[in-house]
């Protein structure tokens, strides 16, 4: 019977206790082993991304928009800017220090309405010395004028003597002489006073030139000048003197100015209608009209300059934004055959290269530069019109890289 205990304890010491951890694995130890291969994948992850990232060149993008959208057909696309026909630095005639200064930004002025004043103490004082020459100079004439009138009346008397024979011919000679010499006085005189009333009008002038108007009814885009600073209509050349106070705009003046493709411009005739779409309002299509081409190209960029007017004002529209135009196709008179409308994408001008005799662009797709050959149609200024080679929607590099081949790693640079 002994040796059925001894038995039991000896299987007791052979049997495996599950529940016991083996030595150096505490549960807190364990912890760290799992946290420390996490961070090791994650280290090994994102070692993998930027070698796969080196030589990536950074690359600038555009969308590709896509062309036209209006009712009417289409027969060129361009772009430009809002241009104002009339606005104008206002300066004052005269250097002097700026002592009221009465618009701000914004601000509607109307023709003739004061907007600043200068410091007018010295045009002052020249005009009231201008006055007083010219009381000075009426008080000599009618001294003079007196003198004379006395002249006269001694010859007078003397004639008389002379037929009584009272007086010598010589007496009368005399007072004939004091006459015509104060005539020749009073004449003088009168000049004089012409004179000082002409100082008396220029020295006005002065004194108007230092109150600054409006030149015309519009809006004050630009407040150029402060009160105390000194301004004038030339440049002193030191940096300390301003020559405009403030920049009026006619807001009834606004057009487009674009540039089309010398190329293209028989497309184009005055009259005709025109859809612009403002780059700040991509969605308002505002109808407009061709007011003139202007009759000379630039032979740098190989364009003609084209004004086009709006049908309707808006507050909206304000100058240089930017703006897209569609020149619309008039309809054709009875039998005549209706053109083509222009297919194809709107890219920036810097998105296109020479590859020899190709056109090409680079498209960004997952991360590389796609080489394309494209077709390119109508454009001018900023602007190219692609008829064939991309979609909407994708996006180009532009001003790529020098060297950029074909499927190369790129990076986009957020604008």
């Amino acid at each position: 019977m002994a040796a059925e205990p001894d038995k039991k304890a000896l299987l007791g010491q052979l049997r495996i206790d599950r529940e016991a951890e083996p030595a150096g694995f505490a549960p807190g130890r364990r912890t760290w082993i799992i946290a420390g291969v996490v961070g090791l994948i994650v280290l090994l992850g994102g070692s993998a991304w930027l070698l796969s990232a080196r030589g990536a060149l950074p690359v600038h993008t555009a969308l590709a928009q896509p062309m036209g959208g209006g009712g009417a057909a289409s027969v060129l696309d361009a772009t430009g800017y809002v241009t104002a026909r009339r606005e104008a630095t206002v300066s004052a005639q005269i250097t002097g220090k700026v002592t009221e200064v009465l618009f701000d930004e914004g601000d509607h002025v109307s023709a003739g309405q004061v907007i600043a004043r200068l410091d007018d103490t010295a045009q002052r004082a020249a005009l009231a010395q201008a006055h007083a020459q010219w009381q000075s100079a009426q008080a000599v004439l009618r001294q003079d004028e007196a003198q004379l009138a006395q002249s006269v009346r001694d010859v007078a008397r003397d004639e008389d003597l002379i037929k009584r024979n009272l007086v010598a011919q010589q007496a009368l000679e005399q007072a004939r002489t004091l006459v015509a010499t104060g005539t020749a006085l009073v004449q003088s005189q009168r000049k004089q006073i012409e004179l000082a009333e002409a100082n008396v009008r220029a020295a006005q002038v002065q004194l108007d030139y230092c109150t600054v108007h409006a030149p015309f009814t519009g809006v004050v885009i630009a407040k150029a000048a402060q009160v105390g600073e000194m301004v004038s209509p030339l440049s002193a050349g030191g940096g300390f003197t301003r020559t405009g106070i403030g920049t009026v705009v006619d807001m009834d003046s606004l057009e487009i100015e674009v540039d089309v493709n010398e190329a293209y411009i028989n497309r184009v005739e005055p009259g005709q209608p025109v859809e612009s779409v403002l780059n700040a309002y991509p969605d308002w299509r505002i109808p407009s009209h061709v007011i003139a081409i202007i009759p000379t190209a630039d032979r740098s960029k190989a364009t003609v300059k084209v004004r086009i007017g709006f049908d309707t004002k808006d507050a909206r529209i304000v100058p240089d934004m930017g703006v897209r135009v569609s020149f619309e196709e008039k309809a054709p008179a009875a039998g005549a055959a209706q053109r083509e409308r222009p297919r194809g994408v709107q890219v920036p001008a810097g998105a296109l290269q020479k590859d020899g005799n190709e056109d090409v662009v680079f498209v960004l797709k997952d991360r590389r530069a796609q080489r394309r050959a494209v077709t390119i149609g109508a454009g001018g200024g900023d602007s190219r019109v692609v008829l064939a080679g991309l979609s909407p929607g994708e996006r180009v590099i532009v001003d790529a890289p020098a060297g950029l081949k074909d499927e190369a790693a790129v990076t986009e640079i957020k604008q």
